[in-house]
């Protein structure tokens, strides 16, 4: 009897692992791999060329939040460079005036995320 007790707890122990291997290798097979490439910058005419710095409210961390929205900023059109600095809670992007333009930039950040938890302010060009 207690043969049967482990040979069976065995045997479905051995079936649980075999049936999540197979479910994991399909979940695996899914995921895309990271970029590794970066975006390349057309050159803008002089003409073109503004720069702007705002404000950016509700970012809590430099990784995630800075970081994830100096990304989407930089892979805009246009845009030739995208900083955006978390101590100081604000972002410089200098851009093509011709294809980006404030309400452009302000609505990427603001849709980065959730699309509620960052806020521009005091945008200057």
């Amino acid at each position: 009897m207690k043969f049967s007790k482990v040979f069976t707890s065995l045997a479905i122990a051995g079936l649980v692992l075999v049936g999540c291997k197979k479910e994991e290798d399909k979940n695996l097979a899914n995921i895309k791999p990271l970029e590794t490439t970066s975006k390349e910058h057309k050159a803008i005419a002089a003409e073109n060329v503004q720069t702007a710095s705002f404000e950016i409210e509700g970012m809590t961390c430099a990784m995630g939040c800075a970081k994830t929205i100096e990304k989407e900023l930089s892979n805009l059109d246009g845009v030739e460079k995208a900083a955006v600095d978390f101590d100081k809670k604000t972002a410089t992007v200098t851009f093509d005036k011709t294809i980006q333009n404030a309400e452009s930039l302000t609505r990427v950040v603001q849709g980065t995320g959730d699309g509620k938890t960052y806020k521009v302010s005091n945008f200057k060009s």
